[in-house]
């Protein structure tokens, strides 16, 4: 599957809040492969069978991509979780 698209309209919607810009390259660090750096090209993507199985377990099959408002959600409960607050920002 090509996730291209998705990831394009996942990077303009976060372009557009740079408040977010931070917590989403903490969560894009997250997904990371493991030792990304030994593989070309030599970037820390995740790998495409663990962005399936992500995709299958929230949506039931690893086809459907997610809309950018749901990653951008998901980049603010991530952040406000591992900040650890109790708080939820507006």
């Amino acid at each position: 599957m090509d996730y291209g698209l998705a990831i394009r309209r996942v990077v303009l919607a976060v372009l557009a809040r740079p408040s977010l810009w931070p917590a989403t390259l903490r969560a894009a660090w997250r997904f990371r492969s493991r030792n990304w750096y030994g593989r070309f090209p030599f970037l820390p993507l995740p790998a495409p069978e663990y962005l399936a199985w992500r995709l299958h377990t929230a949506y039931g099959s690893g086809e459907r991509q997610p809309e950018a408002m749901e990653v951008i959600r998901y980049v603010r409960w991530t952040d406000w979780m591992t900040r650890g607050t109790g708080k939820e920002r507006s």
